[in-house]
């Protein structure tokens, strides 16, 4: 399993959490649950179907899953997964307590931090991180367009010599 390492973390990351999530009963069919969901509703069904079902595998593995299940599909129903981990979960509550001081809805941040905690992330807020990340990719691909003429028309100097 991609991330657990060799030694573990403090929380028990490693091969004790290892052996946990491959000793479990039902792996196989909670892994082919999520791949059957992904196919056949979306990344946030998908994401339901494994979240808190097999013990040790938490959302910042489960999504990385998820992501490369949803690469070896040609297309799924409401787009991809993304890979939602404890550093993409920081970054966006920093996002969140920017915005949460610049509006003065949550000058102390608080409120990013709840929604925004560390670990264990629902369903819900899942869904709530793909729709902002995708219209943060939409938006900077809208910006990339309108400015790639630019950048696809370098000024290289002509030869005349034949």
């Amino acid at each position: 399993m991609w991330g657990k390492g060799k030694r573990g973390t403090p929380a028990g990351s490693g091969p004790t959490t290892l052996h946990k999530i491959l000793a479990h009963k039902n792996l196989d069919g909670a892994l082919a649950d999520a791949v059957t969901a992904l196919t056949e509703e979306d990344a946030q069904k998908a994401y339901s179907t494994l979240h808190q079902k097999v013990t040790g595998l938490g959302p910042s593995f489960f999504t990385k899953f998820l992501y490369f299940a949803g690469h070896a599909r040609p297309s799924l129903p409401g787009g991809q997964p993304l890979i939602l981990d404890r550093v993409l979960s920081l970054r966006m509550r920093s996002l969140a307590v920017a915005v949460g001081q610049d509006t003065g809805l949550d000058p102390d941040g608080s409120i990013a931090a709840w929604v925004w905690a560390d670990w264990n992330w629902s369903p819900h807020r899942y869904s709530v991180y793909l729709a902002f990340m995708r219209k943060a990719a939409r938006q900077l691909a809208a910006r990339w367009a309108t400015s790639s003429a630019v950048r696809s028309s370098p000024s290289l100097p002509v030869s005349t010599a034949r």
